[in-house]
């Protein structure tokens, strides 16, 4: 088999292979410490390439969509929690605009497609439920990427206090050494405290940030500590106890509801692949009904019996821990 290789393609393997390391050996060389820490998270990627440490905290902020002082830039909605919490580096305004061109190609694509009905319903998803869809999943994944980092954050805290540090400088070494998201975040809250904000106002201002569930439990224990006294290193301590057995019971509880997920993806997905697929085959099938006046309530009708479905469905297998 190997001497039915021909050479020449055996030599470019061997020139791809050398031109790769030496591309790696180089960028090893030039890659410098401050550039590694700059990608641990996004704070301190800001903090190397604006000197000022105030300016790069309401870089950080207005990003966010909120105000210099870390509060929401207009009145706290849904809308705007949404899009902080998220995360995306877009202010509520270019989400606006996002979602006025979604729904414009969606229109269109309905007009064209279907008449004036189908621009209707092309506004409708393209305009009020994909954006905000896709923010909602982008705030769940970065709540799920907080969620597995906190009970590390509270280890580092931990040890810190119990090393002699108080408590801005354990908030200090979390935001230095945990990645995005924690690690934003607990820096923001570094800057807050450096500019004068309290500390519990700092950690509330988090808390609205991020809008993890386990978070409070955090805020409240150093609001009480700050204010009564007491051991903040073993109340977190047994925190983080408290966190890590939460996160193992939604792990149990996502994998017990598993067959009713899945359940719920073939349930939808089967009339639409059913559809496609007769479509395909004879393009006929539906071809004499598509102009029927009664057809887009048919179909209307149907997508909102789907969407009862689903809703109830999610009601079965959606358990709060």
């Amino acid at each position: 088999m190997f001497n039915s290789v021909d050479p020449v393609y055996v030599f470019y393997a061997a020139i791809a292979g050398i031109a790769l390391i030496v591309v790696e050996t180089v960028y090893g060389f030039t890659s410098t410490a401050a550039s590694y820490r700059g990608k641990i998270n996004r704070r301190l990627g800001q903090l190397e390439t604006t000197p000022d440490r105030q300016q790069a905290a309401v870089n950080l902020r207005r990003e966010r969509g909120l105000g210099e002082i870390g509060v929401p830039a207009a009145a706290a909605t849904w809308m705007l929690a949404l899009v902080t919490q998220s995360g995306v580096r877009l202010t509520p305004k270019q989400i606006a605009l996002c979602a006025a061109g979604a729904a414009a190609a969606g229109a269109a694509a309905g007009y064209f497609l279907y008449g004036p009905a189908g621009a209707a319903g092309g506004v409708f998803a393209g305009g009020a439920a994909a954006p905000f869809l896709a923010l909602r999943r982008m705030r769940n994944r970065r709540r799920a990427l907080f969620t597995d980092q906190f009970p590390e954050a509270l280890d580092i805290i931990v040890r810190s206090l119990r090393a002699g540090h108080p408590v801005p400088a354990a908030i200090r070494i979390v935001s230095r050494e945990m990645a995005d998201p924690l690690g934003t975040e607990f820096g923001m809250v570094e800057d807050e405290l450096v500019y004068g904000l309290d500390i519990e106002t700092a950690m509330r201002n988090m808390l609205d940030r991020v809008g993890q569930e386990d978070l409070p439990l955090f805020v409240t224990s150093v609001a009480i500590q700050a204010s009564t006294g007491g051991n903040l290193a073993q109340i977190l301590a047994n925190l983080t106890e408290v966190v890590r057995s939460r996160a193992r019971m939604r792990r149990k509880v996502r994998a017990i509801s598993a067959e009713g997920r899945i359940s719920a993806v073939i349930l939808t997905s089967a009339p639409v692949i059913l559809f496609v697929i007769l479509n395909w085959i004879t393009p006929n099938f539906y071809g004499s009904h598509w102009r029927h006046p009664w057809m887009m309530w048919g179909l209307g009708g149907a997508a909102a019996w789907m969407t009862i479905g689903n809703l109830i469905m999610r009601r079965m297998i959606n358990f709060k821990v």
